[in-house]
């Protein structure tokens, strides 16, 4: 969902909304500062309302593609603000940078983790770099903290929070997210392989790859800053970073490539990034392809999605020497 439709969305449910929800979950705003309080953490506004939000039990799932599900289980940085900023405070989205403040520090305790949906379902960690399906929820025994009886939340909010806890709990987290990665990841690096071994040296034989996305470690390499900078490329964290770009020194001409296997389109969104980032680097978009597994993964993500942008290419590595272009009006 665009991000202008998404905030019309949350100010058409707020404008539905007949009284103010004070309790989500069995939980209230001032059980979440009295928690909060305990383990010492800095209660502003935006942390109560960010754990506020992710208690949501009321509202549905804002992933289109579920079917079924509630907030609570799963929730973009753009639908936590919404909720806070819109829902709750009827104000506007509380600005996506801002999450350093109100997500960080409760990941840090292992109280908010990430998670990345699959499919249908959730799975721990954010499985692939920037994704527009990696979300938050809060951990289980933190909501059971927050739900715990008056006489006794103080004892295991401190117990909770203690150093060796914390410890244990991150730990857990990182081998489940490792798991996840490991398993649903192998096809991505196999598709990015296949567009360095066989699509670009067939399509692309003038131009030099000097950005490959990785699903874990530094976003760019230094090698890979180095590249970029050569050819007056630098990445902002507002800039699109496709899976692969590819560049001409000689015409001083970019292509850029999304290897998808479970989001991540060439649409139209991204598109305009991509020409944003031409325009602020001095160079010329050639082109923009996305890349599949297979002709029928293709099909079968089209048939759902219809998101592809016009005058873009699509390739799939089960058909390498051919592609096709989307044909419109002007790129």
């Amino acid at each position: 969902m665009a991000r202008e439709k998404l905030e019309e969305h949350f100010w058409a449910l707020r404008k539905a909304r007949k009284s103010e929800v004070t309790e989500l979950s069995g939980v209230t705003k001032e059980r979440i500062r009295r928690v909060l309080g305990v383990i010492g953490k800095a209660m502003s506004n935006d942390i109560v309302d960010a754990v506020f939000a992710l208690l949501d039990d009321q509202l549905p799932s804002q992933f289109s593609r579920l079917k079924t599900g509630l907030f609570r289980d799963g929730a973009t940085t753009a639908h936590v603000g919404c909720h806070v900023g819109i829902l709750q405070r009827g104000k506007g989205k509380l600005d996506r940078e801002g999450r350093d403040y109100w997500i960080k520090p409760l990941r840090e305790l292992g109280a908010i983790e990430p998670v990345t949906l699959e499919g249908e379902e959730f799975v721990p960690g954010h499985i692939k770099a920037k994704s527009p399906n990696s979300a938050y929820r809060l951990a289980k025994d933190f909501v059971n903290i927050l739900r715990s009886s008056e006489r006794n939340v103080d004892a295991r909010t401190r117990a909770w929070a203690a150093a060796d806890a914390v410890r244990d709990r991150l730990a857990h987290q990182q081998r489940a997210a490792a798991e996840a990665r490991k398993k649903f990841s192998n096809e991505h690096t196999r598709l990015i392989e296949a567009v360095q071994h066989d699509y670009a040296p067939h399509f692309l034989p003038e131009f030099d790859c000097v950005y490959v996305d990785s699903d874990d470690g530094d976003r760019v390499t230094a090698d890979e800053k180095a590249k970029l900078a050569e050819v007056g490329i630098a990445l902002n964290p507002s800039d699109p970073f496709p899976d692969l770009m590819f560049f001409d020194r000689k015409s001083m001409r970019l292509w850029c490539i999304e290897a998808v296997t479970s989001d991540g389109e060439v649409d139209e969104h991204k598109v305009r990034g991509v020409r944003r980032l031409c325009e602020q680097s001095g160079c010329e978009l050639a082109g923009l392809t996305t890349a599949y597994l297979s002709r029928k993964d293709w099909l079968r993500r089209q048939k759902q999605h219809q998101n592809l942008a016009m005058n873009t290419f699509i390739w799939t590595a089960d058909d390498p020497r051919v592609q096709y272009k989307l044909v419109g009006g002007p790129l």
